[in-house]
């Protein structure tokens, strides 16, 4: 045995309740002598337990004790004899941009487009392969929620924090927020394994979205935009004051509608190399599908090589020793032979 080590060491405190199993196997021989001295007379006693072999019951209690030490031992998982294994950790670069400005919170998708947004995106997290993910928020400016991690629950965690207030500037500004992913969440100096997924209504105050995308297909960042709402009818934008009563916005006494802007999300798309629009428009979102077909076959680079210990797992020669010793003291009879 070269290096032995246990997986699960708490199990070792279980040991300690062997003394205490040895107690009451030895209460369990005073209660029964005290039992037969109350059923029969002293001098009949020896005749009624003659027959019985207080070694071998002792031998028996001995067994039962050692064979639930082997099993609390195979329990804790011994290992040994570890041999050195290279594991290698492949994945792309995926950035979340997500659109919260006021006008996700129309609720032409339930209970809005924003929640619905990251409910989405959290299914999709929870198929990821390896891949590493980054959230960027934005509205009249954006901001880099989450930077690129694989902790997947610290990403969870930053995403629920997110609503209209995560962005103090107001309006909607696109093409800020893919510039901002390309220069200051991506590594620059990887062409390739790279993903934006923008999820937006499309509208946009003069930030240039197209020529974002065109810098963005330059630098190998492919593009996958979702686009929230209906294009043909605009939807009311539902304002909450400090009371929680609800109105509409206005913009100079006009209620302000918004409606899905698929033509600059479409230009978007084709400016990137397989760049693809999902007009989700009102219905299911379902990024997890979408990651499965689009980034998950696509191809993927080595994020990250080591070399581990992997050490071979023994539990099963202590297990089938507490078995031999169950057997042995099943069949080991406490009465000692006839010798008539």
């Amino acid at each position: 045995m070269s290096e032995a080590r246990f997986e699960s060491v708490r199990w070792l405190f279980a040991l300690w309740g062997l003394p205490l199993l040895g107690l009451l196997f030895v209460y369990a021989a005073y209660r029964r002598r005290r039992a037969l001295a109350q059923f029969a007379e002293t001098g009949l006693l020896p005749r009624l337990t003659g027959s019985v072999s207080h070694v071998r019951r002792r031998w028996k209690a001995a067994l039962v004790l050692l064979a639930a030490g082997l099993m609390i031992v195979a329990l804790s998982r011994p290992q040994w004899n570890p041999k050195p294994k290279t594991v290698q950790r492949q994945g792309r670069d995926v950035v979340f941009i997500l659109d919260v400005s006021r006008s996700m919170l129309c609720d032409d998708l339930k209970p809005n487009r924003l929640e619905r947004a990251k409910l989405a995106i959290s299914d999709c997290v929870e198929v990821l392969d390896g891949d590493r993910v980054g959230l960027i928020t934005f509205a009249g400016t954006a901001v880099v929620t989450c930077p690129l991690t694989m902790d997947y629950g610290f990403f969870r965690m930053m995403l629920n924090q997110v609503d209209t207030a995560s962005v103090s500037r107001g309006g909607t500004k696109i093409g800020d927020a893919v510039r901002r992913a390309l220069d200051d969440v991506f590594d620059r100096r990887e062409r390739r394994y790279k993903d934006i997924v923008l999820i937006t209504d499309g509208e946009d105050h003069d930030s240039f979205p197209v020529e974002a995308a065109q810098k963005a297909g330059e630098s190998g960042v492919r593009l996958l935009a979702v686009g929230l709402g209906n294009e043909d009818e605009g939807q009311p934008i539902p304002i909450t004051d400090a009371r929680g009563n609800r109105t509409f916005l206005e913009y100079q006494g006009q209620r302000v509608f918004s409606k899905l802007d698929g033509d600059s999300l479409r230009q978007m798309v084709n400016a990137t190399p397989g760049g693809k629009y999902l007009p989700v428009a009102t219905g299911d979102i379902n990024l997890d599908a979408v990651y499965v077909n689009l980034i998950g076959e696509a191809e993927k680079r080595e994020l990250e090589s080591k070399t581990i210990k992997r050490y071979e797992e023994k539990y099963q020669i202590f297990l089938a020793g507490a078995f031999l010793l169950l057997c042995v003291e099943t069949a080991l009879c406490e009465r000692r032979r006839s010798t008539s």
